[in-house]
């Protein structure tokens, strides 16, 4: 289903449907005999409940993100990306941070550089406030341009913040979906981003 998830879209999702079951009538009726259809996307299983046929298929969900956005999912996110702060560094009102010197500070401020760039998945169109990282409790806003390798965030303010500090980028208290939303992109191209660089650990109940 190309918009399974937009209300929008629903006459020509009901238009797929149609399609989809006038070319499995066609087929059964050469063949003889019975098969297995499905057609509801991860979108579709919750608000297209009569097309879940005789089986679905669960993409994104798997990893407990709704593409339709709806509070009643029940899902939980199974994946989280964690950095840690590499430095902590004040700096006086009027200097600049980062590329291009796009970061300018009005007043003295504590500055944490994270390790995690674009160059490990995590998008430039984050830069310049538009994204925030979670850091002992708090949301802090992104200060300059995101590096290639590290990305630099205005922790003025905070308290305990040191070198090792563990940084979640996206997952727990800070879904990916937000962090979607900041980038104005989607969930599917935040996950599908993150470079192999980053190293993987996976966990099983």
């Amino acid at each position: 289903l190309a918009a399974g998830e937009d209300p929008a879209e629903d006459e020509y999702t009901l238009k797929q449907s149609v399609l989809f079951n006038m070319c499995c009538e066609k087929l059964q009726s050469h063949l003889g005999y019975t098969f297995i259809r499905h057609i509801a996307n991860t979108a579709a299983i919750r608000r297209h409940a009569q097309l879940q046929m005789d089986m679905v298929r669960l993409g994104i969900g798997l990893y407990g993100i709704d593409p339709a956005g709806l509070e009643t999912a029940n899902l939980k996110e199974v994946s989280t990306l964690k950095t840690t702060v590499a430095q902590v560094k004040q700096i006086s009102a009027g200097e600049t941070v980062g590329y291009n010197r796009k970061g300018k500070l009005t007043r003295e401020s504590l500055i944490a550089t994270i390790r995690i760039g674009y160059a490990d998945g995590y998008p430039r169109a984050l830069g310049n406030g538009k994204g925030k990282v979670w850091i002992n409790g708090e949301l802090y806003p992104v200060i300059g341009n995101v590096c290639m390798d590290m990305t630099m965030v205005d922790i003025t303010g905070s308290r305990d913040i040191k070198p090792g500090s563990d940084v979640i980028v996206f997952g727990g208290p800070l879904p990916v979906s937000i962090v979607a939303k900041w980038a104005d992109t989607i969930p599917y191209e935040i996950m599908t981003g993150i470079s192999q660089r980053v190293k993987r650990l996976y966990y099983h109940e």
